[in-house]
């Protein structure tokens, strides 16, 4: 089978894993019904998580294992769980990505597995305290397309929040080409674009950190 990272891409990546401080495990969410990427998104994990000592994978089925997958607030495929691992035990915190992580959102991937294995969210104190103390739920999808430059930011940005608090709030990058349905559900006319618990809230772009905060304050209160 023919790689889809070539050596030099593949080399890059080993170096940027050099500085990974805790496991990583990720978890596969694949499904048999009629899912175009799953095979392809496999293979990407595959390669990447054999990349550093690190890094583990889990391999689902959506039906198969609809217990782990309700467990991770998994619903459609391919999905990715980015969950920290210690020994044995596997935490998730909330940061999911919908759709095959190609073009810039495999960045996305890389900066995503850094985040979970350093273990903070690099968060303002303002933030930090805000969603820490959150007591209603709080999901966050941001839809990309890995044409997009920008999209990459306004994913890892949502990724962050999630860390802080991952029994209230979820953190979903959705790939709006993969999701149609959905992408036309919350009206996406550009990306990316960040939705809050299904439409409450709506923020445009990859905004700054305040900005979204701003915007998430609105939308659970």
């Amino acid at each position: 089978m023919e790689k889809l990272l070539n050596e030099q891409v593949a080399s890059q990546i080993s170096q940027t894993f050099a500085q990974m401080k805790e496991p990583v495990q990720i978890l596969f969410f694949g499904s048999r019904d009629n899912c175009e990427y799953c095979a392809d998104t496999r293979q990407l994990l595959e390669e990447v998580a054999a990349m550093d000592d690190k890094l583990g994978l889990s391999i689902y089925d959506l039906q198969d294992n609809a217990d782990i997958a309700q467990k991770f607030n998994v619903v459609r495929t391919p999905a990715i769980v980015i969950a920290a691992r210690d020994d044995a035990q596997v935490t998730d915190l909330g940061i999911q990505y919908s759709g095959i992580p190609a073009g810039h959102e495999f960045g996305t991937l890389i900066n995503d597995i850094l985040l979970v294995s350093g273990r903070d969210s690099g968060l303002s104190a303002e933030a930090r305290e805000f969603l820490k103390n959150l007591d209603k739920p709080l999901h966050l999808q941001v839809f990309v397309t890995p044409s997009c430059p920008h999209c990459p930011r306004a994913v890892l940005l949502a990724h962050q929040m999630a860390m802080e608090n991952p029994a209230m709030i979820r953190a979903e990058g959705v790939e709006a080409t993969e999701f149609p349905e959905l992408a036309d559900q919350f009206n996406v006319r550009g990306v990316p674009q960040t939705v809050i618990n299904a439409g409450s809230g709506t923020v445009v772009g990859a905004v700054p950190e305040k900005n979204l905060l701003a915007e998430i304050m609105q939308a659970v209160n």
